[in-house]
């Protein structure tokens, strides 16, 4: 089945470029031109994947992106022309899976949305791997791609996900920073270090009783992240 991809720019020729190069992809392609419409489209379709620029008319792309986490998890990549690293922490913060700069190589921007789409969207029918650590604490779902803390669903982002499952399976080994974006952004050459403690971060939040002094994702200090669940 072919996925929906809303892409979201107040700027109708990278919109009409993104949609060509998407298309020969093979996606379907629903467009939108102010944050309002973004919206609109977001709750009327079925929506797989939302390329979203940050400067949008009516409203931000920084608010839709958080309204749509609050009951989604649907990839979420960034499109923006702010370049300096505090712009992109931000975005990924309030939810964002990946973030593009302009000008930027459709050819790239598509590879990133296959990326996204197979990670997010795996089709595989067979049972379910399910991790428990701590007495049922934490409970991982690595086929469906799911979390639960004391029996509640948690919402994850992709890469959160990712970066998760990666420390997961390796039980007390530390990764690097390197490894870290390696393993769950695919290594992109623009991907950069601090990215991933902002995950790291927003993991904590969620699977933690207290982010502070944190029993699953603890870090090695000078060394990177290592996952301490038992």
């Amino acid at each position: 089945m072919k996925k929906n991809i809303l892409v979201v720019d107040d700027e109708k020729k990278i919109v009409d470029t993104i949609e060509a190069y998407l298309k020969k992809d093979g996606y379907n392609v629903f467009k939108a031109y102010d944050g309002e419409e973004a919206l609109r489209v977001f709750t009327e379709e079925t929506i797989h994947l939302l390329i979203l620029d940050l400067m949008l008319p009516k409203i931000s792309g920084e608010n839709i992106c958080k309204k749509i986490r609050v009951s989604s998890d649907v990839p979420i990549i960034m499109l923006t022309a702010k370049t300096n690293e505090e712009n992109k922490i931000e975005g990924l913060s309030i939810g964002a899976d990946d973030y593009v700069t302009k000008p930027f190589s459709a050819r790239e921007l598509v590879s990133r949305v296959n990326a996204l789409i197979r990670r997010s969207y795996r089709e595989d029918n067979a049972l379910a791997d399910i991790l428990v650590f701590n007495d049922g604490d934490l409970e991982i779902d690595v086929k469906k791609l799911s979390v639960k803390k004391q029996g509640k669903i948690v919402k994850l982002t992709t890469y959160e996900f990712k970066l998760l499952n990666a420390l997961v399976n390796f039980p007390g080994r530390i990764f690097s920073r390197e490894e870290l974006l390696e393993k769950a952004m695919d290594g992109f050459n623009d991907s950069f270090d601090r990215s991933i403690d902002t995950h790291i971060r927003n993991i904590r939040k969620k699977i933690e009783f207290d982010a502070k002094n944190p029993e699953y994702i603890k870090t090695i200090y000078g060394a990177g992240y290592k996952f301490g669940g038992e």
